[in-house]
Formats: structure tokens, C-alpha cells, sequence
């Protein structure tokens, strides 16, 4: 069985799995060069990605906890109408030069358009035509990722996870439903107080059970 929520990592080994000439499998194929991300990661960020882009064109992508980028490089190669992206991590995967070496050797026209900032994403300026995302967030993460998309008005989607009590807002949900839905729901809540439409959908179960991904668009 090849499991898209394995968190083995994919390698050169993995390349015959990936034999089409689809944008997905080209992206596989380059994230198996690399040999340096979880299969689980690169399931998550495609369908992230993918869905994210059918709502969203154009603008700078702003990845926070971006982690090794790859969320920001598939939102790009998803629209190339949008100049550039950011992704933000306090701490920059060693290994995130590698996999951008690897997509770049099949799209070269990413060259000097993704670029990597260690720093919390609480010290970035976002603007408003900037398309924010974030995949897998933990805990609080998901919050500020959407106060800092909120304070501008620019466009944001999130795949919450590791929600907890201690950093997460429930509200007064958790009687009726379990503390991560609580938390999601609070969170869409938020939003649309704020101003925004809000989209929810899911991405396949079978990569991830925290698959829920808000999408939200200032009204």
C-alpha cells in the first residue's frame, strides 16, 4: 500500500510511482529528487493548493509556517499570474534549498520569485492583494495566521491542526461537538464578523484527519 498519509519520506525510489506527465506527478517526481519531505506533506500541499487556487488568482503568496515552502512554490506553478511568493518560517528547513533546487530544474521560470525569511510570522507586512496560506498550522499558529490576513483585508486559506485548549478558542461549542471542530467553527465564526466570505471544505481523509480548509475572501 502506498499511503498518501505516510510520513516517509519520499525519495528517488518513489519515481516509478509517479509516471504521468500531469502537473501532479511532475511536482512528485521533483519532490522525490529531492528526498527530503514526508509523503504526507506533499498530498497535503497539492489539495491544498489546488482548492485554495480555484477561489484565488493572482497576487503575492504569502506562505506563513511555511516549513521547506512547497505550499507557496504549488500556488505558483498552480497560477503563474501571481509575481512572487514569501514563505515565512521562525526556522527554515536546512533542506528547503534543496526541494526549491529540484522544482526549479523543471520550471525555471520560478527562479528569483520564491523567497524564504526565517523570522515569526507575527514580523511580516502583509498587504491587501496579498494571498496568505498556511498548511498545517499548529495550534495558535492558525490564529495568528488569520489575525495578520484579517488586520489587511487580504485573502486567506488555512488547514488547521493540533488544536488544544490551552491556545485554541472553542468558544462555547465544546458541549455540542469535539474541541478541534469547536475551534474550526469559532474560527469561521470570527471571520465572517470580520467582514469576510468564508468557504469551508475538507481535503481527503485519507491523508490527513485534520482536513479541514477554511478559505476566506473580504467582502
Amino acid at each position: 500500500m502506498f499511503a498518501p498519509s505516510s510520513k516517509n519520506r519520499l525519495t528517488a525510489h518513489d519515481l516509478g510511482r509517479f509516471p504521468a506527465d500531469s502537473l501532479f506527478d511532475r511536482i512528485a517526481r521533483a519532490v522525490c529528487r529531492a528526498g527530503c519531505l514526508p509523503r504526507k506533506e506533499l498530498y497535503e500541499a497539492w489539495e491544498a493548493a489546488r482548492r485554495t487556487r480555484r477561489h484565488f488568482r493572482g497576487g503575492r503568496v504569502v506562505d506563513l509556517g511555511g516549513g521547506h515552502g512547497l505550499l507557496g512554490h504549488l500556488m505558483l506553478l498552480l497560477d503563474d499570474s501571481s509575481p512572487s511568493v514569501l514563505v515565512v518560517d521562525p526556522a527554515v528547513p536546512a533542506s528547503a534549498a534543496t526541494l526549491q533546487a529540484a522544482l526549479l530544474e523543471d520550471w525555471p521560470r520560478l527562479q528569483g520569485r520564491v523567497t524564504y525569511t526565517a523570522a515569526p510570522v507575527t514580523d511580516v507586512t502583509l498587504a491587501a492583494d496579498d494571498v496568505v496560506v498556511s498548511c498545517h498550522g499548529c495550534g495558535a499558529l492558525t490564529d495568528l495566521v488569520l489575525m495578520a490576513a484579517a488586520a489587511v483585508r487580504a485573502r486567506v486559506a488555512v488547514l488547521p491542526c493540533c488544536h488544544d485548549a490551552e491556545t485554541c478558542d472553542p468558544g462555547a461549542l465544546e458541549g455540542w461537538m469535539d474541541l478541534a471542530l469547536a475551534v474550526d467553527t469559532m474560527r469561521a465564526v470570527r471571520l465572517e464578523a470580520q467582514g469576510y466570505h468564508v468557504r469551508t471544505q475538507t481535503i481527503p481523509a485519507g491523508i490527513t484527519p485534520k482536513n479541514r480548509l477554511l478559505i476566506a475572501t473580504p467582502r
